[in-house]
């Protein structure tokens, strides 16, 4: 199940990004600074779902307040709904359905809650949902409030909800959002989109709890947001183009992903992300592009730049054979992975995994990678092997890895192979996009 979940395929012009700030990589994450509500009760143009019914206890089911506040704003231009601060809403699975009139602003200063698990959930709903913003465009979510997504007790199970957003200029600001069931806020078949200055936060034990999850997506920014959880920070997925990823805090996670693509004979094509000024600590990995045998299509055009690791266990990673079990079998189609720029990436990293891992495909080689004023170095101790780094460090691993190292690095990648490779890519549109 997903946290929150939002759709569209409208064209609409873009507008202008939203400005990152430097990291301060120093305070406390969860004490992020939060807008002031800018909404007040009753005045013109704001929903306060009270006003529809909603009790705010946390126990009193207060969905049907949310639709009919959400409906009655839709109508007109520049609506607010408005979640008052100092209450606690349960609220069941929901549609949140556009097209809506322009402006509409949902405003999120108190706590949205999710059933306590799957024996609390409506029979005969979806469990793969919870939250969902279809048609949203130009939708704004912010506020200086939370959403539970109570997701203990789905943890161990296959089928799980999330967030959903769907639409065109949405924008999901200054909210902080706990324990979804799966992906904490997802957004599918969007349009320039905007996200700033979220906290996303779960067990580093909690699976699948992906922070923000991209796909489908054209025009997208994530900046100064802190998330840890129990897999990707940021996960990118097939059809995601022209994503900027700044000052993002990360960790402990999975670190920041684009994949897995490929899965089961799939074509994904990802092209045109960057990912810059972030920091990525404790992590299982650092930046990582993870894609299945048998896949096709292209990632190309990807640059991290200006990343800092702290005891990262994979600082920089490529992996074309990603299976979720021993049983995979070897295939000779694969995503093909082009124009992979890393630069200025520096800290510490745990020696169980080689700072510097590309692992590309057999049959269809990784090209136009390029390493330049690369740091890295052992951790002080590994509290998992018990003694100091230094005695066991792994070197960098290429496989059928095509590119540069453009400067001296620490450690040095000797492993890269130069120029462009021999055999020509056979004919068809395997890796077309």
């Amino acid at each position: 199940m997903h946290g929150i979940h939002a759709y569209s395929r409208i064209s609409m012009p873009p507008s202008p990004a939203p400005t990152a700030n430097s990291p301060s990589y120093g305070h406390n994450p969860y004490d992020y600074p939060s807008p002031p509500p800018s909404a007040s009760i009753g005045a013109e143009g704001v929903f306060d779902i009270r006003s529809f019914g909603a009790v705010g206890d946390g126990i009193i089911d207060d969905t049907s307040a949310f639709k009919a506040a959400w409906d009655a704003a839709c109508q007109v231009e520049n609506g607010k709904v408005l979640v008052a601060r100092g209450h606690s809403f349960l609220v069941q699975p929901v549609i949140f359905t556009g097209p809506c009139k322009s402006g509409l602003v949902f405003q999120i200063e108190g706590t949205i809650v999710a059933p306590d698990g799957p024996e609390s959930w409506p029979k005969g709903s979806s469990k793969r949902q919870w939250l969902i913003f279809y048609r949203s465009h130009g939708l704004t979510l912010q506020g200086g409030g939370l959403i539970d997504g109570k997701g203990d007790k789905w943890w161990n199970l296959t089928c799980k909800p999330h967030k959903h957003i769907n639409g065109t200029k949405s924008s999901v600001r200054g909210m902080k959002l706990i324990n979804s069931p799966q992906f904490h806020i997802r957004f599918d078949a969007c349009q320039n989109v905007n996200v700033d200055s979220l906290v996303i936060k779960s067990p580093g034990n909690s699976p699948n709890t992906d922070g923000i999850h991209v796909e489908n997506t054209i025009d997208a920014r994530i900046y100064n947001s802190f998330i840890s959880n129990g897999d990707d920070c940021v996960s990118i997925g097939a059809g995601t183009h022209n994503l900027d990823i700044k000052n993002v805090t990360c960790g402990p996670s999975h670190g920041i992903s684009i994949g897995s693509l490929g899965a089961h004979n799939t074509r994904a094509c990802v092209s045109n992300i960057t990912v810059t000024n972030c920091l990525i600590r404790h992590s299982d990995n650092g930046v990582r592009i993870k894609t299945w045998q048998g896949g096709s299509g292209s990632v190309s055009g990807v640059t991290f730049e200006g990343i800092h690791m702290d005891t990262v266990r994979n600082p920089i990673i490529i992996d074309q054979y990603y299976c979720l079990s021993k049983n995979c079998s070897n295939q000779t189609s694969a995503v093909s992975i082009n124009a992979i720029s890393y630069t200025n990436i520096k800290g510490t990293y745990n020696p169980r995994g080689p700072p510097v891992h590309l692992a590309c495909s057999d049959s269809v080689p990784c090209t136009n990678i390029t390493l330049s004023g690369l740091e890295l170095v052992p951790a002080a101790q590994d509290p998992g092997l018990g003694h100091k780094h230094g005695k066991k460090v792994m070197e960098p691993l290429c496989w059928n890895a095509y590119g540069s190292s453009m400067e001296e690095s620490t450690p040095p990648v000797y492993c890269l192979l130069e120029g462009l490779p021999y055999q020509d890519i056979p004919p068809g549109d395997m890796w077309q996009c």
